[in-house]
C-alpha cells in the first residue's frame, strides 16, 4: 500500500508523521506543483493532501489511487463528483482546529484592541525610556467587557467564540450566513445590523455563494468608528480592496488571518494601507497549533485505518 503525501511542509516540519509507517509505505513531498501533481500520484494507492488541487483531469490519471485523505475539513480542492465516479473514497477531518482558531481569534482581538504593535514599539525605541514617566497612555486601550460582539457564521467555533467572548463580558449577537442555524441562546440579527451595531465582529463562516464578498463597500460603512472587524472564515468573504479603502478613510481595526489569494500577492491593496497598525494580518496560522495539527494526523489515521478495515 503506497500512501503519497504531496504537501507535507504545510502540516510542519515539528509534526512526526511516522504514525503513517505502520499502514504501508510513505513517500512524502513537501510541496507538490500542479505539474507535479500527476506523476506523484501515478502509483499511489492513497493520497493525502492538505492544499493540491486534484481535479477530474488529474484524477482520471491515477488509475491506482483508492483513497484521498484531506488533511483539512474544507473539501474544495478535490473535485468529488469525479472522485466519485471513479470509486475514489474521498475523507476528510473535522473539528480538530477548533480550540486553535478560538485562540487566535481572541488573540488578534487583544493585539489590536490593546494597540499591541504602538506599546511594544514605544519599549523597544526607547520611547517609553526617555519619556520620564512611568506608564505611557498616549494610545488608550478599551476593554472586551461590556462591548457588543458580533460572530458572523455560528458553527462550532462561532458558538465556541460566542462562549469565551460572553466569559471576558461582552454581549454576544450573531449571525448566521446559511438563514437556518437560528435555535440558540443569543439573539440572531441581521448582517446590517450586526455591522451596525457591534463593536467587534469576528467572522467564522465558510465560503460559499451566500458568503463571497459579504462584507464590501456598500455595508463596510456600517461599520462604527473604532470598531475591530476580524476575519477567521475564509479569505474573499471580505472584499480586500473595499477594506483597504475604508481603513484608510476613517478609523477603524481588522485582524485576517485569511485572504483570497494565499499567500500576499505584492498587488494587494492592504500592503498599502495608511495606518498598519490598525490591520494585523496573519498567515493563515489560526488552524495550526501543534495540539490541532497533532489532532489533524490522528484524524488522517484514523481514516486511512478504518478504510483499510472496510477493505478486508
Amino acid at each position: 500500500m503506497k500512501i503519497v503525501i504531496l504537501d507535507a511542509k504545510t502540516l510542519g516540519t515539528d509534526l512526526d508523521l511516522s504514525p503513517l509507517d505502520k499502514l504501508g509505505e510513505v513517500i512524502s513531498y513537501e510541496t507538490t506543483s500542479e505539474e507535479e501533481t500527476v506523476d506523484r500520484i501515478l502509483i499511489a494507492d492513497i493520497v493525502i493532501t492538505n492544499k493540491v488541487i486534484l481535479s477530474a483531469n488529474i484524477l482520471s490519471q491515477a488509475p491506482k489511487l483508492k483513497l484521498i485523505c484531506i488533511a483539512a475539513t474544507g473539501m474544495n480542492n478535490v473535485d468529488l463528483e469525479a472522485a466519485r465516479f471513479q470509486g475514489i473514497s474521498v475523507t476528510n477531518v473535522a473539528g480538530y482546529s477548533t480550540k486553535s482558531v478560538v485562540q487566535h481569534t481572541f488573540a488578534m482581538a487583544l493585539y489590536l484592541l490593546e494597540k499591541m504593535a504602538y506599546y511594544d514599539a514605544a519599549v523597544k525605541d526607547f520611547n517609553w525610556t526617555n519619556s520620564g514617566l512611568f506608564t505611557d497612555v498616549s494610545h488608550p486601550f478599551a476593554e472586551i467587557s461590556g462591548k457588543k460582539w458580533g460572530i458572523i457564521g455560528f458553527g462550532n467555533i462561532g458558538q465556541e467564540v460566542a462562549k469565551i467572548a460572553t466569559a471576558f463580558g461582552a454581549e454576544v449577537r450573531y449571525h448566521s450566513t446559511s438563514g437556518e442555524n437560528l435555535n440558540h441562546a443569543y439573539p440572531h440579527q441581521s448582517l446590517e445590523f450586526i455591522l451596525k451595531d457591534c463593536d467587534i465582529i469576528s467572522i467564522h463562516a465558510p465560503l460559499n455563494d451566500n458568503t463571497y464578498n459579504l462584507i464590501n463597500e456598500n455595508n463596510l460603512p456600517y461599520m462604527k468608528e473604532n470598531a475591530l472587524l476580524l476575519n477567521l472564515g475564509r479569505g474573499g468573504i471580505i472584499n480586500e480592496t473595499d477594506l483597504a479603502f475604508e481603513l484608510d478613510r476613517r478609523t477603524l481595526y481588522a485582524g485576517l488571518d485569511v485572504l483570497e489569494i494565499e499567500p500576499i500577492s505584492l498587488t494587494n491593496r492592504l500592503n498599502e494601507v495608511k495606518h498598519k497598525e490598525r490591520l494585523l494580518i496573519t498567515p493563515h496560522i489560526a488552524w495550526a497549533s501543534i495540539e490541532a495539527r497533532k489532532k489533524l494526523l490522528e484524524g488522517i489515521v484514523k481514516n486511512i485505518e478504518e478504510y483499510l478495515q472496510g477493505q478486508q
